[in-house]
């Protein structure tokens, strides 16, 4: 087996490769195994969010609980990826990535099958944990099989093209799937996709020997995932316990401190899940708080502005769906601005709080959404707005996140990049609906809340308040990318291996 250096989720290492050893015959379909794996994982970032007001509505779950189907996914996804690709590692990537397909599989089906909100979200976590065996696995994979520089490159491009559009495309086909079969299509057809996968995969990868000089860091995988799990969850309590609650409050502090512990542990591991070097430099550092803030911004965005298009303007699933396209698209410009034009010349200092300035500011354009609304001068124009802000802030973060990285921990740095994305979701998500909730219930106070005009503006005011904190966030952001980020255009290293983000 070819040495490569380590690999874990969301990026593609390469390090000598010996000509000797002869591609696989079969590398194309290789990349279309891995492809379609890939956009599995992708997909289910979004296609449960179209689907959310019609499950709520079958299940009878509250306005406070609904952020957990989505929440329990991102949470389990970014808190185990750094394991994940430990795992890998250690028990050979072919197994591992066989292993995640038919786990993540399973669990879509009882996630499909739920006739309970308990249920729904007890699959949704386990698809998480399979999730993060299968994304960094796949990544290795893609590297052992191309070995040529330049096939290398076009494989890289095609896996970033599958993860940069798998977002846009779950929304479209959860609308699909939502309003012309059922809810639960939108996780019954990973079964599809992962049964071409398997079968491709069993076929045509080569079997990976262990490496067994990997040991996994289960402290401070521990302590990770404990400390992210306990400030979601603390966030999420606000809504039914209050701030001042133990069970809100405690759980928070509890989370600082298992956080505060992993911190200290890594200093001490000897094959330690972070290294903290990965996170000093200036430029990353702004760049993982940069991807943290977005993320946070971006998924709850994405929550309510898909229920205020159903429940106040009456869409359909598969209209809700197509509304986001144009934000997609923009996000595409933005990125493609930002690193080939913007960065290259000026460098992110001006860049990405620019970004950040852009995203504020359509949140809060997005505050003045009413029943009367209507998208094509309402909508569109902010989140055409959002959408190329985001562009401006996250493909520069996400290069730089790793540029300058050694071989040796590019891996961890790329798993991180996409830890803090899911991680910044589960945060958002969890505090924005929170807040969103807490404002619904402040304006129904003294009203009938069974009168439908009510229950209508009390949910405008809870989506206001989620758009009007959005916009605080990434307000934060800009200050912090301003105050962090080095000036003048960062030193590219000609010699580096190639980086792949989810």
């Amino acid at each position: 087996m070819p040495k490569t250096a380590r690999d874990t989720a969301g990026t593609a290492t390469v390090s000598s490769l010996p000509s000797a050893d002869a591609p696989p015959r079969h590398r194309w379909w290789i990349l279309a195994v891995i492809g379609v794996a890939q956009l599995m994982v992708v997909l289910d970032a979004t296609i449960v969010n179209i689907a959310l007001p019609s499950a709520q509505k079958d299940l009878g779950f509250s306005d406070g609980d609904r952020q957990w189907v989505v929440t329990a996914y991102a949470l389990a996804f970014g808190s185990l990826l750094l394991l994940g690709g430990r795992i890998g590692d250690l028990f050979g990537r072919k197994m591992t990535f066989l292993v995640g397909l038919v786990g993540f599989a399973g669990a879509s089906a009882v996630g499909g099958a739920a006739t309970s909100f308990e249920m729904l979200v007890v699959a949704r976590a386990a698809q998480g944990v399979f999730g993060a065996l299968l994304a960094p696995a796949a990544l290795a994979l893609l590297t052992t099989t191309f070995t040529d520089a330049k096939e290398r490159a076009k494989a890289f491009a095609v896996y970033g093209a599958i993860a940069g559009a798998g977002g846009a495309i779950g929304l479209l086909l959860g609308g699909l799937l939502t309003e012309y079969l059922d809810w639960r299509w939108t996780l019954y057809v990973n079964l599809a996709f992962a049964v071409v996968a398997f079968t491709g995969g069993a076929l045509l990868l080569r079997r990976t020997t262990r490496d067994k000089s990997v040991t996994i860091d289960i402290p401070g995988a521990l302590l990770v995932s404990g400390g992210l799990f306990c400030i979601v969850y603390g966030f999420s309590n606000a809504e039914s316990h209050d701030w001042s609650s133990v069970a809100t409050w405690g759980l928070l502090l509890a989370g600082a401190v298992l956080l505060a512990a992993f911190t200290w542990w890594q200093t001490r591991s000897t094959h330690p899940l972070l290294p903290l070097r990965v996170l000093l430099d200036r430029n990353r550092g702004a760049s993982f708080i940069s991807i943290l803030i977005t993320g946070a911004g971006m998924f709850g965005v994405f929550l309510f502005l898909t229920y205020y298009l159903q429940q106040s303007l009456g869409y359909t699933p598969v209209k809700t769906g197509l509304a986001f396209l144009p934000m997609t698209a923009a996000l595409m410009i933005g990125s493609t601005v930002a690193t080939s034009v913007l960065i290259p010349r000026i460098g992110p200092k001006p860049v990405v709080p620019l970004g950040m300035g852009l995203a504020a500011a359509a949140m809060v354009w997005l505050t003045g959404l009413d029943l009367g609304s209507s998208y094509t001068t309402d909508v569109l124009p902010p989140l055409l707005v959002a959408g190329f802000g985001l562009g401006l802030v996250m493909s520069p973060a996400m290069s730089l996140a790793t540029a300058g990285v050694d071989a040796e921990h590019s891996g961890v740095a790329s798993a991180t990049v996409n830890a803090m994305q899911q991680v910044g979701g589960s945060i958002g998500t969890a505090l924005l609906n929170t807040l969103a909730t807490s404002a619904a219930t402040d304006y129904l106070d003294g009203r009938n809340p069974k009168d439908p005009a009510v229950q209508a503006q009390a949910g405008l005011e809870a989506y206001s308040t989620a758009y009007g904190w959005s916009a605080v966030f990434f307000a934060v952001g800009l200050v912090v990318s301003v105050i962090l980020y080095r000036r003048g255009v960062p030193a590219t290293d000609p010699d580096a291996a190639p980086v792949v983000h989810m």
